[in-house]
C-alpha cells in the first residue's frame, strides 16, 4: 500500500496551510468572538477553488478529488472549525447531492457558482421534532399549479444567514391527496415566496457560522426545482451525509490538532518546579497519547475518502471516521486545556475556543449514538438493505 500523497494533493495541503495561517489566523479569535461572518475569508476561498476541489472543472470546480477536498477541510479547522464546517455543507453536501443527483440544467444554474465559491449553500434536514430519527420529517411538499407550495420548520440550518447563501436544499413529505408518505428534496432559492429566516441562533461555540431556523410558509418554487429521484430523495440525503461524516472527521482531526500544536508548545514554554512542564512524564504521555489519537482519526478519514475516489463501497469507514474523531477531539482538548492548567480556561490562549467548539462535532450530521448504530447494522449484514 502507497500512503503517499500524490503531488498535487500535497500541494493543495500546503497551500491550504499557509492560506489558513496568514489569512484565517490573525482573525480566528476575533470572529468567534464578535461572531462577524468573516465574508472576505470566504471570498478568497471561493477565488482559490476551495469549494470545487472534487467537482469536474466543466462545472466551476478544479477536478480534484476527495482526499483532497478533506485535506483542505483539515488545514482550514487546525485554524478554524467553524470555516470547516462551512466548507463540510457547501461542498460535500449540498453542492455534491447536485453534481450527483442533479440534472444538467440545475448543475449550470446551482452547482457553478457552488463550485466557485461565488454563492454559498444549505442544507435542510433537522426539524424541530426531527433530529436524530430524520425520517419523522414533518415538511410537506404540494404540486398545485405547476409549482412546488412547501410548508414546514427547519432547524440548525448552517450558512443560511450569510448574505451569498442563494439556496437551501430541504427535504420534505410530499402531499398526494391525503397521503404524504414520500420523501423528496427541492432547491428552494433564498429569496422564494413564502421563504423567511428565522432568528439567528445563539451559540457557545462557532459564533461566526451563521446559523439560523427557516420557516416554509407556502413556498413557492418551480416544478423543475424537484432534485433527483422524486421517491428517493431521504436516500439521497443519506447518500450525501456519508461523504458530509469524512468531512466532519476531517474538522475534528484539524481541531484536534491544533489542540495538540498548543498543548505541546505551551508544556515547552512553562515553567514549573524549576523546568518546563513537558520534562515530567505525565505530561509527555498525555501528548503521546493524543498525538496517537490524531494519527488513527486521519488515517481514517483518508482512508474513507480514499474508497470515495476509487468508486467503492465506505459507508463503515466513514461512520468509523467520524465517530472515532469526533469523540478523539473531545479527549484531546480536554487534555490539552488540562495541560495549560488556569491558563486554559481564559480566552486569550487559543485552547478555550478549540475546547467549547468540539463538542458539536458529536452531534453533526449524525450523533455518535447513531454512528454506533449505523455500524452495528452494517456488522449484523442489513445496513442498505
Amino acid at each position: 500500500m502507497n500512503f503517499d500523497f500524490t503531488t498535487e494533493q500535497e500541494m493543495i495541503r500546503r497551500e491550504v496551510r499557509r492560506f489558513a495561517q496568514k489569512e484565517i489566523a490573525p482573525i480566528a479569535e476575533e470572529i468567534e468572538r464578535t461572531g462577524a461572518y468573516p465574508y472576505d475569508i470566504i471570498k478568497k476561498m471561493g477565488e482559490l477553488g476551495f469549494m470545487g476541489i472534487p467537482f469536474p472543472e466543466a462545472y466551476g470546480g478544479t477536478g480534484g478529488d476527495w482526499v483532497s477536498m478533506h485535506l483542505c477541510i483539515e488545514e482550514i479547522s487546525r485554524v478554524d472549525g467553524a470555516l470547516g464546517g462551512l466548507l463540510d455543507v457547501t461542498t460535500s453536501v449540498v453542492a455534491q447531492e447536485i453534481a450527483v443527483f442533479g440534472t444538467e440544467k440545475q448543475k449550470q444554474q446551482w452547482l457553478i457558482p457552488l463550485a466557485q465559491g461565488k454563492e454559498i449553500g444549505a442544507f435542510g434536514l433537522t426539524e424541530p421534532n426531527s433530529g436524530s430519527d430524520a425520517g419523522a420529517l414533518q415538511a410537506t411538499a404540494e404540486l398545485k399549479n405547476g409549482e412546488w407550495v412547501l410548508n414546514g420548520t427547519k432547524q440548525f440550518i448552517t450558512n443560511i444567514g450569510l448574505e451569498n447563501a442563494s439556496m437551501i436544499i430541504v427535504a420534505a413529505r410530499v402531499k398526494e391527496g391525503e397521503r404524504a408518505d414520500t420523501i423528496s428534496t427541492f432547491i428552494v432559492p433564498k429569496n422564494s415566496p413564502g421563504f423567511t429566516l428565522g432568528e439567528r441562533y445563539r451559540k457557545m461555540a462557532w459564533n461566526s457560522s451563521a446559523t439560523h431556523e427557516v420557516i416554509l410558509s407556502d413556498c413557492r418554487v418551480p416544478k423543475e426545482n424537484l432534485l433527483g429521484d422524486p421517491k428517493r430523495g431521504f436516500a439521497q440525503h443519506l447518500a450525501v451525509l456519508e461523504t458530509g461524516r469524512i468531512s466532519i472527521a476531517a474538522i475534528a482531526v484539524g481541531v484536534a490538532q491544533a489542540c495538540l500544536n498548543e498543548a505541546l508548545k505551551y508544556a515547552q514554554e512553562r515553567k514549573q518546579f524549576g523546568r518546563p512542564i513537558f520534562d515530567f512524564q505525565a505530561i509527555q504521555f498525555k501528548l503521546a497519547d493524543m498525538a496517537v489519537s490524531i494519527e488513527l482519526a486521519r488515517n481514517q478519514y483518508l482512508k474513507a475518502a480514499w474508497l470515495k475516489d476509487q468508486g467503492r463501497p465506505y459507508d463503515f469507514e466513514a461512520s468509523a471516521a467520524k465517530l472515532f474523531a469526533s469523540e478523539i477531539a473531545e479527549k484531546v482538548a480536554s487534555d490539552a486545556l488540562e495541560i495549560h492548567g488556569g491558563n486554559g480556561l481564559m480566552e486569550e490562549y487559543p485552547i478555550s475556543r478549540y475546547y467549547k467548539g468540539v463538542k458539536i462535532l458529536q452531534i453533526v450530521e449524525g450523533t455518535s449514538e447513531i454512528q454506533r448504530l449505523i455500524i452495528g447494522r452494517i456488522l449484523s449484514g442489513k445496513h442498505n438493505k
